[in-house]
């Protein structure tokens, strides 16, 4: 087992009105090394603050998370954000190497890794290029690339289509799915897209209304690659309609 999510709950106490708010409350899940996880759940449920408890960018209030064994020194977790949170200052080259560059890592090995990788996202071509010189879908790439150059043990993304058009949105998740196969990396996605959980995910834990338990993990067994040209097929809807008559619409509802 990669991570071992226990009993996790978190309260945000708001100073102003001495309130408490309940995010997550008795979160426990296992995830296993490799796997596409979805957390699922309708806006505020918590999906977030619980990716960025196992970031450990919060602590929670109660609980915690055991890590089982992984390569040495590797780092635990990498975030890609739904703001590309990109250098504007820094080519994609420059950015993609950031991560290393921070670790010392020797100058060949972070240009040999950067470019290993911005070929990875079908970026070559645009290494000396800026931010603002990009389109929405390559940053995406470039978060993407430079995330995966600090070898992380998991992948964490925070919803991280969101803010990108449709069209767009629709490729880069093929990408994003063709990425995980070539990389088998553990990737743990935020999301309240129904059809984007069944599209990409190998598990779906589907999250209540704030605040936010775990209501129902599914198994998703369709078979992969699940493309843009697969999205009429016969077991994709039957999938969404499953999903959507049972607890995800329930979860979805109770925030109406």
């Amino acid at each position: 087992m990669l991570l071992q999510i226990r009993d996790v709950g978190k309260v945000w106490s708001i100073a102003r009105t001495r309130e408490e708010v309940v995010a997550l409350d008795a979160i426990s899940l296992d995830v296993t090394p490799g796997e596409f996880l979805i957390l699922l759940g309708p806006s505020g449920c918590g999906k977030s603050t619980l990716l960025q408890i196992i970031a450990g960018l919060e602590e929670p209030t109660r609980g915690g998370i055991h890590v089982g064994e992984r390569n040495g020194a590797q780092k635990l977790t990498s975030m890609v954000f739904q703001e590309y949170a990109l250098f504007p200052w820094r080519t994609v080259r420059e950015n993609v190497v950031f991560g290393p560059e921070v670790r010392n890592v020797p100058k060949a090995d972070r240009e040999a890794t950067a470019q290993r990788l911005i070929d990875l996202v079908k970026l070559r071509g645009f290494e000396s290029r800026y931010p603002h010189e990009l389109s929405g879908g390559m940053r995406q790439r470039v978060a993407l690339a430079r995330a995966l150059a600090n070898d992380p043990a998991v992948l964490l993304f925070d919803e991280p289509l969101a803010a990108l058009d449709a069209q767009t949105r629709r490729v880069l998740q093929d990408e994003l799915a063709r990425i995980w196969a070539e990389t088998r990396k553990t990737f743990i996605y935020v999301t309240h897209s129904l059809q984007e959980a069944v599209l990409l995910g190998s598990r779906i834990v589907v999250m209540t209304a704030r605040p936010g338990r775990i209501k129902r993990i599914i198994d998703v067994k369709l078979e992969r690659p699940r493309s843009i040209t697969h999205r009429g097929e016969a077991d994709l809807l039957e999938t969404l309609d499953a999903l959507l008559r049972d607890e995800v619409k329930q979860a979805m509802d109770e925030t109406r």
